[in-house]
Parts: structure tokens; sequence; C-alpha cells
């Protein structure tokens, strides 16, 4: 008996192949075929009934292939539905449509204040995202925010919210859905909230300088604090509620500054733009996003003004006994640097790597690769991963758009 495609595939192994295609690891049907341990008439069933979910595109022009025999293209659909995605930070806002291989569709971003109230927040947030979606006319796979805050799991409450002023407990995924909802935006993959910098590890390792990483640690100086994420075989890991990986609160220093949390010396106000500027004797901008002006300030001053090099310096100590820390606790692969850490990566690699390694037992540390972040946008190409994620797992979870 002939089987149907749909039968040959399965939501399993049609899931593998759309995540290998979705990831970039397989640009042919004969790599599809190879890395999925199929024949080559189960990767033409797949790829045709993927290709029919409206998800990818089966080029006809040859792609190359083994012993002369031509391999068509596959790549994700230009045209096919998008996930949408919101990044709320302390110095305003953004939204963005995210197609599948993580490419950014279309994108919108402010900055303004953020309401201390997140009901106020995720209404502007909802507003702009919805006419981003009837502007484009994409069919919307599903929705999630990445916020500078802890987010348990599942329940999806924001934990010490404190950089934006909400109240501990705050709903934010019920919040994010219900104003999305209320002007007509559906998600039949669901409305999700993720920490911002578990977002930007998840995009990093999919898309970015992370890719094939075993055990990826990110730590990421973002625009307020310093975030950690941890990617263990391709899974975000988050722990037993969500609340794992919470690396900015590790403390180089018990005598040092308070830090939000209650203690001192944490990463978080060590090694922060915020601590950057002020030990660079630069005044705080009263508005505008402070990430911005102490990255700049490091890439034009670290070089020709000895107090921005004294600063930058005095955190590269700091920040190196941090990651050997983490590193000595997590034993990874690959560690990923990003926002100001990445740009100090830049200025002061070799100071970096050295500090790592000199406050590393036995100078493990000094054996992993420490590299910068790539990707622009990765927070809000990590959350939409998240919305991804159950079309991921089984494609024809897409028949149940709205056309």
């Amino acid at each position: 008996m002939e089987l149907k495609p749909a039968t040959l595939a399965g939501p399993t192994l049609a899931g593998t192949a759309l995540t290998l295609i979705h990831a970039g690891r397989a640009a042919t049907r004969s790599e599809l075929t190879s890395q999925l341990g199929v024949t080559r008439a189960t990767t033409g069933a797949i790829t045709a009934e993927l290709r029919d979910l409206g998800l990818i595109v089966v080029d006809s022009g040859p792609g190359g292939g083994h012993q002369g025999r031509p391999s068509h293209r596959v790549v994700p659909d230009p045209e096919g539905p998008v996930a949408l995605a919101a990044q709320v930070h302390p110095d305003g806002y953004a939204v963005a449509l995210v197609g599948l291989g993580g490419v950014i569709a279309a994108r919108r971003a402010w900055h303004a204040p953020v309401p201390a109230d997140p009901g106020l927040v995720f209404g502007e947030v909802a507003e702009a995202a919805a006419d981003l979606l009837r502007t484009s006319r994409r069919r919307c796979v599903g929705a999630a925010a990445c916020l500078p805050t802890a987010v348990t799991r599942p329940q999806g409450t924001a934990i010490r919210a404190l950089y934006v002023g909400w109240p501990d407990g705050s709903p934010v995924r019920e919040l994010f859905a219900a104003e999305l909802t209320r002007r007509g935006v559906a998600a039949p993959a669901g409305f999700s909230a993720v920490n911002d910098v578990n977002a930007i590890a998840l995009a990093e390792h999919r898309h970015g300088a992370g890719r094939d990483a075993g055990h990826l640690l990110v730590l990421v100086a973002e625009h307020r604090g310093v975030g950690g994420g941890l990617v263990l075989d391709g899974s975000l890991y988050t722990g037993s509620t969500g609340l794992a990986m919470e690396a900015g609160h590790v403390s180089v220093d018990p005598y040092g500054r308070p830090c939000v949390c209650g203690n001192r010396g944490c990463l978080n106000v060590e090694t922060d733009a915020a601590r950057f500027l002020e030990s660079a004797g630069r005044e705080l901008p009263a508005q505008g996003p402070i990430l911005d002006e102490a990255i700049a300030l490091l890439r034009d001053g670290y070089q020709t003004d000895a107090r921005v090099r004294q600063a930058a310096d005095a955190i590269v100590e700091r920040l190196g006994l941090g990651l050997a820390g983490l590193i000595n606790v997590i034993n990874p692969d690959r560690v990923l640097l990003g926002g100001m850490h990445g740009a100090l990566l830049a200025v002061a690699p070799g100071p970096l790597r050295e500090a790592v390694a000199r406050h590393s037992p036995w100078g493990h540390g000094a054996a992993i690769p420490v590299e910068a972040c790539s990707l622009d946008d990765a927070g809000l190409i990590g959350a939409a991963e998240t919305a991804w994620q159950p079309v991921l797992d089984n494609p024809v979870l897409i028949r149940s758009l709205p056309d």
C-alpha cells in the first residue's frame, strides 16, 4: 500500500526536518536525507508536505549533491508565516515579525520611558504589533515577549522586575496575551514570555555565534544590569521553575556596591554599563539608552583616554573573576559575551581572556573559547524562537492558522 506524504513524514520526522532547515543545518534535500537517516523518497515526501504547508520552498535549481547528482535546495519560505516578537527594556520597546530561519521580516522600535504598570506597557506594545501584522498581511503562528526580568515557568510571572518598576509577581504572559487578543491577534501556537538574556542565548545558539556548541554559556550586559543564559544540548536551561542562570547575581566583591537583589558586589552592578560610565567619570544620561552611550565611549576612548581605560580594565578584572566561577561550575564548551561585555571583548580581548584564566583553577578556563555574540536583535529573534517552537515540534499545527 502506498503511504500518503503526511503519514510518511509524521509530526516528529517532519518537525526534525523543519528544525534542520530553520537552523540552516540542511540546505539541500541531499543534506536533509543524510541527517534524517531516511531514504530519498521519504525526504521527498517530507519536503513536499512542508512546502504544501507554506513553510519551505523547494528550489528546482541544482543545489549540489553527491557523486555528481544534483540536489534541490530547501529553504524557509520568505513569504511564509511569522512569529510575533516583542522586547521591553528600561529604555524602550521593540516589536518584530520573525520568519523561519530567524529572519526579521518587519520591525519597529522606539525609545520611551517604561511605565511602572505592565498592563500599560503591553497595551502600547500590542498596539504596535497588531499594526505591524495588519500592514504585513502575514499569518502569525504565535507571540512571545522577552523582558528584563526573571520569568517563572509555566506561569509566566515576572520576578523582581525592578529595572522597569513592575510589581513583583506581575502576570506578564497573561497581560501580553490579553492585550494582543483584545486587538484581534490570534496565536495558535500560544503566547509566551521569556527573560531577555535567555532569548539572546537561544537565538545565538540557533542562528549566531553559538551554533554547534553543546554547552553554551551566554553573559550579557544589556540596557541595565547583567544577565546569563545557558543552552544545553540544544535546549534552553531554565531550572525547575524558569529562574535558573541569574548569573548577574554572582558576587565578585562581598564589600562592593549594593545590588537590587539585596547582596553586594554582584556582576549586575560591578560590570554593567552604568558602572562603567560612572567609573569613567561620565554622568548617566537622564534620558536615552545608557548601553549605547557606554559602548560608544568604550570603543572611542579605550585607546586614547586613560580614565576610560582604567574603568574598563577594572570591569575586565571583575568580569574575568565572575566568568571563571561560572565556567568552573558549568563547564561549558563555549562562552559568548553580549552588550557591553561584547564591546569589552572587542577592545581588550587579551586582558579579558587572561583574567578568566588567572582566576580558573588549573587554568581550565583558559581553554574555553570566549567570543562575542553576533546577532543584531538577538532578543527579538530568541523570543520568536519560543513562539515558533510548537510548530517546529509539529508542523501540522500550521493548518490551524487563519487565512
